[in-house]
């Protein structure tokens, strides 16, 4: 021993050794939760990437162009922002809200792209879409992929308590269903289907103020009415220019 050391009280010297192995300690823990959380972040990137790719399969069956899914993100994350929703919350919206229809994948075409009204056995086929695509979600426990499944249940759900599949009224919706429920609607009646032509935007907002406090939440289409100038002109920016498949699965 030093004789600087041979000074030193023990216990002195014990507390330096000790300190300096917690410290070492908690530079291993920061790495090894950083490595962790990058490995994490990967797997989750990729099966966000892979349900994407499901999600975008689905909608091309239902819209040729395959943007209205593109669309739904981008409006419910701005709605949920204009009613206050913090931007963690919007931001995961926007990634969870594609998926909202990745049910449909296990509906026929014969079914989806059916011209005119549905015979009720073909109803209940078509409206079994909402399970399967929590199904599909549901099995992950990330948050993201919890919140897209919980959005694939409860968009058809209706305020009055006259949706599907459970039958959920007013406030025992999620606000994620009632807000994708909101978006959904409005761009898919100004978008071309295969029974119909889109409707023009003043008619479908029209539409939507006649569903208020029926299948849509009063709040919700208030808001949506508000900033309806913003939310059109958001729409247009990206049938413009709609994000590329890597920049819409990159999770920011």
């Amino acid at each position: 021993m030093s004789a600087e050391l041979s000074t030193l009280p023990a216990s002195r010297t014990f507390d330096d050794a000790a300190a300096a192995q917690m410290e070492r300690i908690v530079v291993d823990l920061r790495r090894m939760y950083q490595e962790r959380n990058e490995a994490l972040r990967e797997v989750t990137r990729a099966h966000h990437e892979a349900l994407l790719r499901l999600a975008l399969a689905a909608d091309f069956r239902d819209d040729d162009t395959g943007v209205h899914m593109v669309r739904i993100g981008y409006l419910a994350e701005a709605l949920a922002l204009a009613l206050g929703q913090s931007a963690a919350f919007a931001r995961m919206l926007r990634h969870a809200a594609p998926m909202h229809d990745v049910g449909k994948i296990g509906i026929s075409d014969a079914i989806l792209k059916k011209p005119g009204g549905y015979t009720p056995d073909e109803r209940l086929a078509m409206n079994q879409h909402a399970e399967i695509g929590a199904g599909i979600l549901g099995r992950s426990r990330v948050p993201l992929f919890q919140l897209a499944a919980e959005v694939a249940l409860t968009h058809h759900e209706r305020w009055d308590g006259g949706g599907y599949p459970r039958r959920l009224s007013g406030e025992d919706i999620p606000l994620s269903g009632r807000i994708v429920a909101v978006v959904d609607f409005f761009d898919a009646l100004t978008m071309d289907r295969c029974y119909r032509k889109a409707f023009a935007e003043d008619v479908a907002l029209r539409m939507l103020i006649d569903q208020r406090g029926k299948a849509f939440d009063p709040t919700v289409v208030d808001t949506f009415l508000r900033e309806a100038p913003a939310l059109i002109a958001l729409r247009e920016q990206i049938n413009r220019q709609p994000p590329s498949f890597e920049d819409l699965a990159e999770l920011d």
